[in-house]
């Protein structure tokens, strides 16, 4: 028996296939992705099975997107030879909020208090509900878990998630809550079967299109980037990250809106904001412009500026370890943070760096570095099928 471990996006459907061997969840053994199922959007369904990668475009998604792009994993699953039956599917939630500490079966009662949270997330939240109902609906039969990016953090300290409001809007569930905690969790995961300094202070830096750090003692979250929503902390693709709230009094006393605002703050801004030229860090890197680079020293600058929060929390810091598609692939970035860090005893080793851009857990520093340097690609997917296999 396997595992379907899903995330459903705006207009993507990720997918991974992990057999269950002896109770343990191993390695996928099929992997892909949807995309372009946005509105007018071309659908293309990509996957790779026993070291193949092949891709087919599907007709247009209209009416029912999701319906679809159900239909066409469907009948991938059934026409791949030597795949092991679906035993549960694993959905990645962006946010539980207070309720939801840890991995859950899905109820009618469960989706009706995370629907709740929609404004949390907007980008994620209501995409992540509907690729859950889509799948209940196409597999009535299979047990559905829901597994939340908060959860991991649910070990700060009342302090940690506190903000400076009134008591009576903490009591409404206005608080930090901290994200991308299912990669965190990998992350750690794979950290503590290399380095004994795992257990010590830990800085991790989930650096892609969303980007946040956090800061781990004992394993466990102390400290992160990302607040109340997705949109704290660090700069990201289209995200603003942490921006005085004035500038907000400011537009909204020029007559913006909620709905001008919000798509200010999550679609327009970041890397594309800044540079006006693009979201994507690779495209960045090769346009070589004046706006491009702006968006990159920035970029690079917000990641060390929140480093050093994070670092004071843990009173020091005995690992670094680098994800998320940027912090697995910019080798640029990754030696011009540890160049900034080298007050703390930071080494990178240059060579090392280099050829940390493939898919194995890397390290990166040189003997001599008082702090580990790592490159952990991570892998969401898999914590969300050992969350279901756990439940089930």
């Amino acid at each position: 028996m396997a595992i379907l471990a899903v995330n459903a996006g705006s207009s993507t459907l990720k997918f991974s296939i992990y057999p269950l061997a002896h109770g343990q969840v191993a390695a996928s053994v099929l992997a892909g992705c949807i995309q372009g199922l946005e509105p007018g959007g071309k659908p293309m369904l990509e996957w790779s099975f026993q070291g193949q990668k092949k891709s087919i475009q599907l007709p247009d998604a209209a009416g029912d997107p999701f319906g679809q792009a159900l239909h066409s994993l469907g009948e991938l699953l059934a026409h791949t030879p030597t795949l092991p039956g679906i035993r549960s599917i694993s959905h990645r939630v962006v946010h539980g909020g207070s309720d939801f500490v840890a991995s859950t079966r899905v109820t009618h009662d469960v989706l009706t208090r995370l629907e709740r949270l929609n404004s949390l997330a907007p980008l994620h939240q209501p995409h992540n509900l509907q690729g859950i109902h889509a799948f209940q609906k196409a597999f009535p039969t299979l047990p559905q878990v829901a597994c939340f990016d908060t959860a991991f953090h649910a070990t700060l300290a009342e302090v940690d998630y506190s903000f400076a409001l009134p008591q009576s809007l903490a009591d409404k569930g206005v608080r930090r809550y901290g994200f991308h905690g299912l990669s965190y969790q990998y992350i750690m995961g794979a950290l503590q079967q290399y380095s004994p300094q795992a257990n010590g202070r830990v800085l991790m830096a989930h650096l892609g299109n969303g980007a946040s750090l956090c800061a781990a003692l004992n394993g466990h979250s102390c400290a992160t980037t990302m607040g109340f929503s997705a949109l704290d902390g660090l700069m990201m693709g289209t995200r603003s990250g942490s921006l005085d709230a004035g500038v907000l009094l400011y537009l909204l006393e020029r007559g913006w809106d909620h709905d001008r605002l919000q798509t200010l703050l999550y679609k327009q801004s970041g890397l594309l904001g800044v540079s006006g030229i693009s979201a994507d860090m690779r495209r960045l890197r090769a346009d070589g412009s004046a706006a491009a680079q702006r968006a990159i020293n920035l970029f690079t600058h917000r990641v060390v500026r929140e480093s050093g929060a994070m670092i004071a929390c843990l009173n020091g810091l005995d690992v670094l370890a680098f994800s998320g598609g940027i912090g697995e692939h910019d080798t640029v970035l990754r030696a011009q943070v540890c160049e900034r860090l080298a007050w703390l005893g930071v080494c990178m080793d240059p060579l090392l760096n280099q050829q940390a851009v493939g898919d194995q857990v890397l390290a990166i520093h040189q003997p001599n570095s008082r702090v580990e340097l790592w490159v952990v690609p991570t892998d969401e997917g898999l914590v969300a099928a050992r969350e279901a296999a756990r439940l089930i």
